[in-house]
């Protein structure tokens, strides 16, 4: 079965003229006068992130998960996820999870690999997430951000999967990596 829509379903965009509105060194904000699909002129407003967003979920020998904890300052409140953070461009998506790994959390993975890729908020933003699966870990020193006041903490599998399935753990890019965690553990468990 094809997932591409029939024409008939297909939406079409047309894209006037695009300005744009605001910019720092994260991310630029445009507004773009649009034609509609259904052939009404309209706006459109994008945000264009100038990173890729790159999280990691560490399992080490014995099936934790760790996890860090910390305050996000867009909802004003308390926030446990997967280590997560910025990938330049011309950077390794790979390369900024391994990073990011050690800078927040200490540990060192052995292996990595990839297991999704999602767009985070596709209505209205072109930010694209790279999820990684670490494992073979060793512990050493954390090198956190200036911004960042993180609690670092190893949950057994039953503890991190019961706060997904709880809502104490929001972040998306978390909630897709433990999610994925649990299919490949099954009915078992047990990490595969």
């Amino acid at each position: 079965m094809s997932l591409e829509p029939d024409p008939e379903h297909a939406s079409h965009w047309t894209t006037l003229e695009s300005r744009l509105v605001y910019e720092n060194p994260w991310i630029g904000v445009r507004e773009d006068q649009v034609l509609r699909p259904d052939g009404l002129p309209g706006i459109y407003g994008v945000v264009h992130y100038k990173n890729k967003a790159v999280g990691v979920l560490p399992v080490d020998d014995d099936g934790h998960v760790w996890l860090v904890g910390q305050h996000r300052y867009p909802f004003d409140a308390y926030s446990w996820e997967i280590p997560e953070g910025g990938g330049p461009e011309g950077e390794d998506p790979e390369e900024t999870a391994l990073r990011e790994l050690r800078e927040e959390t200490g540990l060192v993975a052995g292996r990595i690999e990839l297991i999704a890729r999602s767009h985070l908020s596709n209505s209205v933003s072109d930010e694209v997430a790279y999820l990684y699966r670490a494992t073979e870990l060793t512990r050493g020193e954390s090198e956190p951000e200036g911004t960042e006041r993180l609690q670092v903490r190893r949950l057994d599998w039953p503890e991190a999967l019961a706060m997904l399935m709880d809502g104490r753990i929001t972040d998306s890019m978390s909630q897709i990596a433990l999610l994925h965690e649990a299919v490949r553990r099954g009915a078992g468990g047990r990490p595969s």
